[in-house]
């Protein structure tokens, strides 16, 4: 397993952790990396998606739920919803990243740590939230036929 993908699966659950503690994330943040250290070589990439979804997290959590259809973050699974801020990081704020490749990381973790669905679900608001990124414009609203 490469550096980086080590480094994505140790932020989601560093973000799994700070989801239930209630200390300050910075301290809750350290109490998880003296126990989990990320990989040598991954350090930067670990403390960037990590601070990154703490700073941003208001902000990545509007987007998910704007492409969320039927579904509540607070009623996401901690696994799902924080692969989703990741991955959504990467893809809004990530410097060196592919939105494709972040989505395709996201889902391939989600698959060993989620459930059955985890995948498709991952990928389908994933998916969404990148053609949004690739065509910001508004789309028209479709007329309904008014039966004239």
């Amino acid at each position: 397993m490469g550096k980086r993908r080590r480094a994505r699966e140790l932020a989601m659950q560093a973000l799994f952790f700070l989801d239930f503690s209630t200390s300050p994330p910075e301290e809750a943040l350290d109490l998880f990396v003296k126990e989990h250290p990320p990989p040598q070589g991954a350090e930067d990439f670990f403390f960037a998606l990590t601070r990154g979804v703490i700073a941003y997290r208001d902000d990545l959590d509007r987007t998910i739920a704007r492409h969320s259809q039927h579904w509540k973050l607070s009623r996401m699974s901690a696994v799902d919803r924080n692969l989703l801020r990741v991955a959504v990081f990467e893809m809004t704020r990530g410097k060196d990243v592919p939105a494709k490749v972040a989505i395709n990381e996201a889902v391939d973790i989600g698959k060993l740590y989620g459930t059955d669905d985890t995948g498709g679900f991952l990928n389908g608001i994933l998916d969404s939230i990148r053609a949004e990124l690739e065509d910001p414009a508004p789309k028209p609203e479709k007329q309904k036929p008014n039966g004239s």
